[in-house]
């Protein structure tokens, strides 16, 4: 029996170690705001997006890209444009931004875009995030809906911390806390959950959920509020004060995007 000791803890720390370099990789996004005054801009931004640079974005490898518009678009002054872009590596953000410029297609078909006098830009302001995808979630997920493109919500959430120290127990509430197994559960439907690494707004996460309606919307916050998990959870003294700003953005997919 005493012999067998050394074989079982070789065993044990081989399983450890196995586990530890076979764990999923977390992805990167890349996420870009476009800032808008009318519609025209919005028409712009948008052909360019479904001629040049989505289909770049695929000749590049990049096999799903989001492009959302919040519901408010019409009555806000202003009007924005969500581009989700799903990256292996960070080494791959560099990499896609040398590439196209170095694309004649993407010079073609994006010209009347790219070429526009600086006397009627194309759009306001052009904000970007790098984000790490969370431990929870390592990677992106195509939601399975069956609402209309017209019906279909796509919930766009940015959660500020107070303090750096702070907003890290927020990260930690959506995985260790299990948060993400809550969202799970109740079917949210989550795109991704991540670190803003780079922003306007930091300390910063962001995370994406999708619903068929806005009723059932609704209604599954509604069970989340109650939810006995999260009620626990909320309440423990690690995860309190760890929001100081939340933005809630809803919005509708484009025809062309492959979320």
């Amino acid at each position: 029996m005493k012999k067998s000791l050394p074989i079982l803890l070789f065993i044990f720390l081989a399983s450890i170690a196995w586990a530890s370099n076979n764990k999923p990789k977390q992805i990167y996004y890349q996420i870009i705001v476009y800032h808008l005054k009318d519609d025209a801009q919005i028409q712009s931004t948008d052909l360019y997006l479904k001629n040049a640079y989505v289909p770049l974005l695929h000749k590049n490898g990049i096999e799903k890209i989001g492009v959302f518009k919040p519901i408010t678009n019409d009555t806000s002054a202003d009007k924005r444009i969500y581009v989700l872009i799903p990256m292996k590596s960070i080494d791959q953000v560099e990499k896609l931004d040398e590439a196209i410029w170095k694309d004649a297609e993407h010079e073609i078909k994006g010209a009347a875009y790219l070429n526009t006098p600086y006397t009627q830009i194309a759009f306001l302001r052009k904000e970007t995030m790098l984000v790490k995808a969370f431990e929870g979630m390592p990677g992106y997920a195509v939601p399975n809906l069956t609402g209309t493109v017209a019906e279909k919500i796509y919930e766009f959430r940015s959660y500020e911390g107070p303090t750096e120290k702070l907003y890290r127990s927020k990260v930690d509430m959506f995985n260790a806390g299990q948060e993400i197994q809550l969202f799970e559960r109740l079917q949210f439907n989550a795109l991704f959950y991540g670190s803003v690494l780079v922003g306007a707004k930091m300390p910063n996460l962001v995370y994406m959920t999708s619903f068929n309606n806005i009723a059932e919307r609704d209604a599954k916050w509604k069970s989340f509020s109650a939810d006995p998990v999260w009620k626990d959870i909320s309440t423990r003294p690690k995860y309190l004060n760890t929001v100081s700003h939340a933005d809630i953005i809803l919005t509708h997919a484009t025809e062309y995007s492959d979320f």
